[in-house]
């Protein structure tokens, strides 16, 4: 069992491109290794709050390089344990959706403030996050921005079990001694719930709009000015 951690605290773990890249390379060591389950955790009290705004988040490469991200965490051969030890935000609750189990600590919340900021995220976040809370909830999380509790998470089952590191890794202890084999069977039916299918040109249309819009420049420039955005549709 292999440990991986989120190791920015002073930035709240949020991702730039060094962290993501750090990941990747953490992943790959870890099925090099012939772990037999991972957990990914953060350092300090907050487990990921997102994509770090104050850099690169809006180049296109950054956001390429965060979707590979979670396709080769999704995509590790052995089971991933998430133990969000503090609040996931935006782009930390992705790499949590990411993983096959949570295990979330009681103070902890999962939120994606997108519509927020002007941004919009992509269709594998927007119908894994159907997948793991339901339809309702999810709607609730990106149209109203509702934060998501621990409490409410582990009776929706995004959370799997409530607790801390020690927690995750005594599970991931246990899931090891299992037979690996039978796991990734598991973990490829368990993944094909139609996240991963091709969108629909229309949504891929759309998602861009947001991305290029006057919107997204106005969000930028609220957020240095510590104001309310005045989003326009355009």
């Amino acid at each position: 069992m292999v440990t991986i951690e989120l190791d920015r605290a002073d930035k709240r773990n949020a991702l730039d491109e060094q962290m993501l890249s750090g990941l990747a390379d953490a992943f790959a060591a870890v099925v090099d290794s012939g772990a037999r389950a991972v957990v990914l955790t953060g350092r300090g009290s907050v487990f990921c709050a997102g994509a770090d705004l104050s850099g690169p988040v809006y180049d296109p490469g950054f956001l390429e390089a965060l979707v590979a991200t979670m396709r080769q965490i999704e995509e590790t051969p052995v089971p991933v344990i998430a133990a969000l030890n503090g609040s996931a935000l935006g782009g930390g609750l992705q790499l949590a959706m990411a993983a096959d189990l949570r295990v979330m600590a009681p103070d902890a919340i999962a939120s994606i403030p997108a519509a927020k900021l002007g941004v919009a995220v992509d269709e594998w976040t927007i119908r894994r996050l159907v997948s793991l809370v339901g339809s309702g909830q999810a709607r609730g999380m990106l149209i109203g921005c509702d934060p998501l509790t621990a409490d409410r998470a582990h009776a929706l089952g995004f959370a799997n079990r409530i607790g801390d590191l020690a927690d995750a890794q005594h599970w991931a202890a246990t899931i090891a001694d299992l037979a690996p084999l039978t796991l990734q069977h598991y973990k490829m039916v368990l993944n094909g719930d139609g996240a991963r299918d091709e969108p629909a040109a229309a949504h891929v249309e759309a998602m861009m709009r947001a991305w290029e819009s006057d919107d997204l420049a106005e969000g930028r420039a609220a957020r240095e000015e510590k104001r309310a955005p005045r989003f326009a549709g355009s």
